[in-house]
């Protein structure tokens, strides 16, 4: 690793780890660092812990699911955020902006209206996201203007109110009782009905569509080019752009179809990441992942610790994210590069 890096990943690293123990030790019932080392080391050697089995409950089958949930899905829409933003070359690209998390919505709340499985509803979420970032891109690659920048995310607000119709339209034909309670409670974003089970159709994708970035994180280089200059060193654009497009967006669609819309990850952390290791994707990915995991550890930790009721997890972001968009619009992406 360059070492002009590794400081920068060793920060991303830290956040996690410190996330990750801050997560397993907040919440209404509280558990010691000790505790959490005495319930590791006897899950390592197989003795019984010197701890109340309360404790050991807690960290593996309440909050466990739940911080590895938070930790994938983090990651996974830092990572999503992170290839957007390279391939269009636009610091202001993340998911939800580009359509991918509306149209990911739309499918998961139809697969949630037609009482379908986990797969079901997760491959829903895949092709309306894919469905969502292909209109985006071949709208605004059709129009000619002199700021494509503004048309790719003036594209993207508009086929996102046409998805969030298509949302509403299915939560007005929703069982008032039944459905549309849950479908609402999941499009603001929660992990608090995740277990075990939710865990490998979570797991699968994301690990999927991030080592296929990973694999490609050498020509992502060259896809910040200019187009003409990544197609004089030989970079095939037209195909790596459909399987960069495809492993975001299918991380993206199974972030959604567990943990329901949480915007501002994908845009935020990137450019984090991007000041901590620099711009090299072989480097960037990495650390957006271990920022991400963290970031919506920490979220998620707050948003089930700070008051009585549990706060949907895309009201925190937003909370955080709006400002960060703002100071972002007031001119920090012309120096982007």
């Amino acid at each position: 690793m360059n070492r002009s890096a590794a400081p920068g990943m060793a920060i991303a690293g830290g956040v996690l780890v410190a996330a990750l123990l801050l997560a397993f030790a907040v919440g209404q019932y509280p558990v010691s660092f000790g505790d959490m080392l005495d319930v590791l080391v006897a899950k390592l050697t197989g003795h019984a812990p010197d701890v109340p089995a309360a404790v050991e409950s807690v960290i593996w089958q309440v909050r466990g699911p739940r911080v590895v949930a938070a930790v994938l899905v983090g990651a996974a829409l830092a990572v999503a955020g992170t290839a957007f933003q390279g391939l269009f070359r636009n610091p202001l690209v993340s998911p939800d902006i580009l359509g991918a998390s509306s149209g990911a919505a739309l499918g998961a709340v139809l697969g949630i209206y037609f009482s379908l499985g986990v797969f079901a509803i997760q491959g829903l979420a895949f092709i309306g996201g894919l469905v969502a970032v292909a209109a985006v891109y071949m709208i605004g690659s059709t129009v000619r203007s002199r700021d494509p920048i503004l048309v790719l995310v003036l594209t993207g607000v508009v086929i996102g109110a046409l998805l969030g119709a298509g949302v509403g339209l299915v939560k007005y034909l929703a069982d008032p009782y039944n459905q549309l309670p849950a479908m609402t409670f999941w499009l603001l974003g929660s992990l608090s009905a995740t277990g075990v089970a939710d865990l490998v159709p979570l797991f699968g994708p994301v690990a999927v569509g991030t080592l296929v970035l990973l694999a490609l994180r050498w020509r992502m280089n060259v896809m910040s080019l200019p187009e003409e200059e990544a197609r004089a060193l030989g970079v095939p654009t037209g195909p790596l752009r459909i399987a960069i497009v495809a492993a975001a967006t299918l991380v993206t669609s199974a972030s959604v179809a567990t943990a329901g819309v949480i915007g501002w990850i994908g845009l935020i952390v990137p450019h984090i990441a991007r000041t901590l290791v620099g711009p090299d994707f072989a480097r960037l990915i990495p650390a957006a992942a271990l920022l991400g995991g963290g970031f919506l550890l920490v979220i998620d930790t707050l948003a089930r610790s700070v008051a009585a009721i549990e706060i949907p997890l895309g009201i925190l972001t937003a909370v955080v994210g709006t400002p960060f968009f703002i100071w972002l619009l007031t001119g920090v992406s012309k120096t982007w590069s």
